[in-house]
């Protein structure tokens, strides 16, 4: 199940009206980004006011109008708030739940304050089922205390499955704690060797690490372990219920480190079943990467610019394309004016205008047009215009002295139009001799230059149909030939390249 479209509507907390719109086929992870104080907290707790006001949830149950109303309106209600799933709206949705005694899986929530610091179970005591989900924070303010119930639901389910598969107790807890130590071990240098025991007065899970000499208790981790476990063991204990669920997670982040927050959050879409969203607030470096790297397939990143009035404004936000340019602004919200994390890993010296514009602007048409069509596909690759001919191995031959000596994995490529002899007819011969005499980092066009390719017809075609313009293919076929092909004159190509570049100025 998931969301895709919400709206919070007549001034719901920090906003006159908002949309987030997702389109037709939502991804499984959506990352809201954005400086502090941004609303992105907000859209978590619009989604859980419209089910407290079917239900309760968490621990301390909804807040009234005075929380959830930006004018402090005493009637303001659950009605201010939309949310349409895949599968219809939040009303149906509910309606099927409850009537199989599921509702309380709707939405699964981790609010960014957690109480972690100590656990120690005396005694057994019942637990109320993990599917009416009245643990925990009711809201993105509330203090977030669940590793004590966590870890009773831990030993409710070691003896769920000592009695299921009739079995030793230690072929239980091996079962129980291998499945958990899997993810836990792939984001720290930690592992549960046990589950204490409660009788024994030792209800606390028990680890090892490689550097420490013996076994110790929760009550000994760092901030930050104690987090990673926190989250990892609630998560998996819910695999089984919430299936079909949506998990809002707010600003995991505090008190782990970047690398880690990297790892942790693979992790926790690899707990979080196939059917299920995520939606998580976030402006951590290494929530941000892991978007970037391993999850960019399955994510979609909803951008909150801070140039916005939106108290007084209504604003539609939707996914971000995935462009080198919009990495750099998210970055830029979580690092200030550190965003050379978002430096390029692969560059591509190639022809045209060398001097820069304003601010360093690139000038040159060709770089522009690469950059344009790889951007979305290749965020990590940026193209350079140097100059023509011998100015562009030159150049690229300085670059590659020095900035793989400090970039050591950035790799530096030399791009030529096929008309690289100096004006002369160009073939598919010299080209191959061309690459054969020169360094493996060379490459040239097939054609002879990037015209042949933005006005090919196919690309023309797509262009008209894109922007419901007509094609006259006749024209086409009796002009297009001559300005734009092989065999066109030197003179002529250089004098349209000309005009484009002052165009693009």
């Amino acid at each position: 199940m998931k969301i895709k479209k919400i709206e919070l509507k007549n001034g719901y907390k920090r906003f006159h009206n908002l949309t987030i719109d997702l389109g037709n086929n939502p991804k499984k992870i959506i990352a809201l980004v954005g400086a502090n104080g941004c609303g992105k907290s907000s859209v978590l707790d619009g989604m859980l006011f419209l089910i407290g006001s079917y239900r309760t949830i968490g621990q301390n149950g909804p807040k009234d109008y005075r929380y959830h109303s930006m004018n402090k309106t005493p009637n303001f209600n659950h009605t201010n708030i939309d949310i349409e799933f895949d599968r219809g709206t939040f009303d149906a949705i509910y309606q099927e739940r409850r009537t199989a005694g599921r509702e309380g899986t709707i939405f699964s929530f981790r609010s960014p304050y957690r109480y972690n610091n100590n656990l120690m179970v005396t005694q057994t005591s019942a637990v109320n089922d993990i599917r009416n989900n009245n643990y925990g924070a009711s809201l993105s303010s509330d203090l977030d205390g669940k590793m004590e119930q966590s870890y009773r639901r831990l030993n409710i389910k070691y003896n769920r499955y000592l009695n299921d598969q009739d079995c030793k107790p230690s072929q239980a807890k091996a079962k129980i704690i291998n499945d958990l130590n899997e993810a836990l071990k792939n984001c720290l240098d930690l592992e549960i060797t046990s589950i204490g025991n409660i009788e024994a007065s030792q209800g606390t899970l028990y680890f090892k690490k490689s550097d420490h000499p013996s076994e110790f208790d929760f009550n000994v981790l760092s901030s930050g372990e104690k987090e990673v476990v926190d989250i990892l063991l609630d998560l998996y204990l819910r695999k089984e219920d919430f299936n079909d669920t949506v998990f809002l997670i707010d600003e995991p982040e505090l008190h782990i480190n970047t690398s880690i927050q990297r790892k942790l959050l693979v992790e926790i879409n690899k707990l979080v079943g196939p059917g299920c969203q995520i939606w998580i607030a976030t402006h951590s470096i290494g929530f941000l990467r892991a978007l970037q790297e391993e999850l960019k397939d399955d994510c979609q990143i909803i951008y909150f610019p801070d140039d916005v009035d939106r108290a007084r404004k209504s604003e539609i936000l939707s996914p971000i394309a995935k462009t080198r340019s919009n990495w750099g602004s998210i970055f830029e919200t979580a690092l200030d004016d550190l965003t050379g994390l978002v430096s390029p890993k692969k560059i591509f010296y190639c022809e045209g205008r060398d001097q820069p514009g304003a601010s360093g602007a690139e000038r040159g048409l060709d770089a522009k047009v690469y950059n344009n069509i790889f951007t979305k596909k290749h965020h990590d690759t940026l193209f350079i215009s140097s100059g023509g001919n011998t100015e562009l191995d030159q150049r690229s031959a300085v670059a590659i002295s020095i900035l793989t000596k400090v970039f050591s994995d950035v790799r530096i490529f030399v791009l030529k139009d096929r008309d690289m002899v100096s004006g002369a007819a160009a073939t598919e011969k010299n080209r191959e001799n061309y690459l054969q005499n020169n360094p493996s980092n060379h490459r040239v066009l097939v054609r002879r230059e990037i015209e042949n390719y933005l006005y090919d017809k196919e690309v023309l075609q797509r262009y008209c149909s894109d922007n419901e313009l007509a094609f006259d293919e006749a024209a086409y076929d009796t002009f297009g030939h001559i300005p734009f092909t092989d065999r066109v004159q030197t003179s002529l190509s250089e004098k349209r390249k000309t005009q484009e570049n002052q165009r693009f100025q």
